[in-house]
């Protein structure tokens, strides 16, 4: 498949995602949902690796890290978006998730040393600026009691907690672990936790039969977690992971357009100023203008 396919296919479903997760919020408590969501992936991933006769056995020490790339990425993440989305819109949650851009970069510089480019710094600010914009409303009349506070506060968290996880597939990739195995092992931990916090707690499993449930619930785990995904790292094998990490500035288009299609979303000044600033920041960040402007410069004679 061409390289713009799989970025086209990247960009349309993981934007879409976030309107899928609205279906999932009600009846069924969202740890349920996660849960089920990353059992059905994780059973589609094994079948994959089974029939292509992939090898599954890692040492213990491999397995380990594997299991903290599943609470990152595949579990405690998941589950605070899905809370997040209980009080923001689907499009304000993702233009939030959109900072995982920065901290990806910062944690990099903190657990491997990789230099911060100066450029960078500015697209922090361009970032935070965003977010104070997006919700200036619920900052000019701050209180903890607000659920758009919340909600920002879980979105931003769950930002942090998958930027986490990425630090851990960074380190599992140097060590040479191959992509779709841990992936697979990855989803089967992260249902497995989400299942072992459930029991715990001792929420109900209370499925919701409604055919919008299913439908979104299956979208979420074929889609959104197996072909995404899948098409996503192909895309970092043959293009690296700068010009993959364009999907982040990209899908949260479709998220609004989404969002303002179905869940009435509307803008206002301060949202459509937010979402520029936060786009540029992340564009700022992830763009190689060094390299732009290198061939903007005159040949020589």
């Amino acid at each position: 498949m061409p390289n713009s396919l799989l970025y086209l296919l990247t960009v349309l479903i993981w934007g879409s995602t976030w309107l899928a997760i609205e279906f999932q919020l009600g009846v069924t408590d969202h740890g349920w949902s996660v849960t089920l969501r990353f059992a059905i992936a994780a059973v589609v991933m094994w079948a994959f690796c089974l029939l292509r006769g992939l090898s599954l056995r890692f040492s213990l020490r491999d397995h380990g890290f594997i299991a903290l790339l599943a609470l990152g990425n595949f579990s405690l993440n998941y589950y605070l978006v899905y809370e997040a989305q209980i009080y923001l819109t689907s499009a304000m949650t993702c233009i939030l998730f959109t900072t995982m851009v920065l901290m990806n970069i910062i944690n990099t510089r903190l657990f491997f040393g990789s230099r911060i480019a100066p450029r960078t710094y500015l697209g922090a600010l361009l970032g935070i600026a965003g977010i104070v914009a997006i919700f200036w409303p619920e900052l000019h009349d701050f209180s903890w009691a607000n659920s758009s506070m919340k909600g920002m506060v879980l979105a931003l968290g769950s930002a942090f907690i998958a930027s986490l996880g990425n630090m851990v597939s960074v380190r599992n990739s140097r060590q040479g672990l191959p992509v779709l195995q841990v992936n697979a092992l990855g989803m089967l931990y992260g249902a497995l936790m989400m299942l072992l916090v459930m029991l715990a707690s001792g929420t109900p499993l209370m499925v919701d039969s409604s055919p919008t449930y299913w439908l979104s619930l299956l979208y979420l785990a074929l889609f959104g977690s197996v072909i995404a995904f899948g098409a996503y790292f192909v895309l970092l094998k043959r293009i690296g992971a700068g010009q993959a990490s364009y999907a982040m500035v990209l899908f949260p288009v479709v998220a609004v357009v989404l969002s303002a299609l179905f869940e009435e979303f509307h803008w206002q000044q301060s949202t459509t100023l937010g979402f520029v600033l936060v786009a540029l920041g992340n564009l700022l960040v992830l763009a190689p203008l060094e390299r732009w402007f290198a061939q903007l410069r005159p040949l020589p004679a």
